[in-house]
């Protein structure tokens, strides 16, 4: 199936072409020809599926074929978790309305606030947000988006994980009429809060679901080695660094202070790398981001800042220097390579303070891991033994004489009451006399 087939103008076809992509992934032919009817969707794919154009080229038809409802106000309107995330789409869609009138903008935290109010003023026709920014310009009526048209949640599932379902019901509010399309897309759709969202922002949509978020990467293989501590978990990096040379590798850390030492340390050994951390201002992100998806350096270390919305086609592997705390962040983790029908291979370093999170992982994908090792850098590390399940069996004649007598027990004696203890004093505080008995007198 091609794109034309699905229903897709020829223009925005060869702009596809131009850059090598000319077949439709499963989510793109299956979520393009309901969003296309103009019916609300809610989609589940998974991290490197290709959700992105599966929004973007439905939002092209609509408005190459539909007048708009309001001059002024946006048309459409695409929401992302993260900032990394909108830059990745707003590229994409820059690249697709090249040479067509539409205009788009992103409205991101730590960007000026000031020229976000300017370019809103110009009428743009798509804008890019995350949501706590965009709700600032709603508070301070910088955009309306009563003419709004098309309303799309990317990674919805990662928004409520951030905290944003009291922002994303103000931009609902602000934008609430009949003749607005909502697209949903999550990873997981399992999930209460998910479930909550998607029915207060959708109105009798079909359902497209390719791959759980529990599914597996094919095109990923998964390598895991136990580590002692952390200079061991050092000697495996260095050494998994060096029989991988080629292609570029991330590398995912617990804490912000890590990925700065690690990037320091792998660069005084002559490996190129840089440091990404959530702390970092926008703009110096994205230095680092378009400094890594140049090819001038070879590593990224991150936290999971990156482990969504970043597409870099050349990275070979992804290595978890700690296992995260959330089994499903480990899936959006190694889901930055393998992407696009390519190869990749997932590296995890478990070491004892891991080990909970690494059963997590397990159990989430229904694994059943196997350790690799490299000679000379076997560590004493095993792993920690699951408790057995105690069995419920039936009690046997001794247990249960046992407890009938316990329960047939003597009764306790009651306890002896105590006479009160008179007073010393009387009511006016005064001690009261002791007066010797009469004598009974003869008669």
């Amino acid at each position: 199936m091609s794109f034309e087939e699905l229903g897709i103008d020829k223009r925005f076809v060869k702009q596809l072409e131009h850059v090598g992509i000319t077949t439709p992934t499963p989510i793109q032919a299956k979520a393009i020809p309901v969003a296309i009817t103009g019916k609300d969707l809610l989609a589940q794919s998974k991290t490197g599926s290709g959700k992105t154009l599966a929004f973007i080229l439905p939002a092209l038809m609509r408005l190459a074929k539909t007048k708009a409802l309001s001059k002024n106000d946006p048309r459409v309107l695409i929401l992302t978790p993260t900032r990394e995330l909108a830059n990745q789409v707003y590229q994409q869609l820059k690249l697709l309305i090249s040479g067509t009138n539409h205009q788009a903008v992103k409205i991101l935290g730590g960007d000026n606030y000031n020229d976000q109010v300017k370019a809103l003023q110009k009428k743009p026709h798509f804008v890019v947000a995350t949501p706590g920014r965009l709700c600032d310009h709603i508070d301070d009526r910088s955009v309306y988006f009563k003419g709004l048209e098309l309303l799309i949640l990317d990674e919805a599932d990662r928004m409520l994980d951030l905290g944003f379902a009291e922002q994303i019901k103000v931009i609902n509010e602000a934008a609430d009429h009949r003749l607005r399309q909502t697209l949903f897309f999550s990873a997981t759709l399992e999930n209460a809060e998910v479930d909550a969202l998607s029915r207060n922002l959708l109105r009798s949509p079909k359902r497209v679901t390719i791959d759980s978020s529990a599914t597996g990467h094919d095109d990923i293989a998964q390598n895991f080695y136990l580590a002692d501590h952390l200079d061991h978990k050092h000697a495996l990096l260095d050494r998994l660094l060096d029989i991988n040379p080629d292609g570029q590798k991330i590398i995912f850390t617990a804490t912000r202070d890590d990925t700065v030492r690690i990037a320091e340390l792998l660069n005084t050994q002559g490996i190129k790398s840089v440091a990404l951390a959530g702390d970092m201002t926008q703009s110096k992100r994205l230095d680092i981001m378009q400094h890594f998806s140049k090819g001038l350096a070879q590593v990224l270390v991150t936290t999971d800042v990156a482990s969504r919305g970043l597409d870099l086609l050349n990275v070979t592997h992804v290595i978890n220097f700690d296992m995260p705390k959330q089994a499903e962040e480990y899936v959006h983790r190694i889901g930055r390579t393998g992407r696009a029908g390519f190869k990749g291979i997932a590296i995890s370093l478990v070491s004892a303070k891991d080990w909970k999170s690494f059963k997590a992982v397990e159990s989430y994908l229904s694994l059943r891991v196997g350790f690799k090792q490299l000679d000379g850098l076997v560590g004493k590390f095993k792993g920690f033994k699951e408790k057995p399940v105690k069995s419920k069996t039936k009690p046997n004649k001794q247990s249960i004489a046992k407890t009938q007598k316990k329960q047939h027990k003597k009764p306790m004696r009651k306890a002896k009451v105590q006479k009160p203890i008179p007073q010393p004093f009387d009511v006016d505080g005064v001690a009261p006399l002791k007066r010797k008995p009469k004598k009974q007198e003869d008669s």
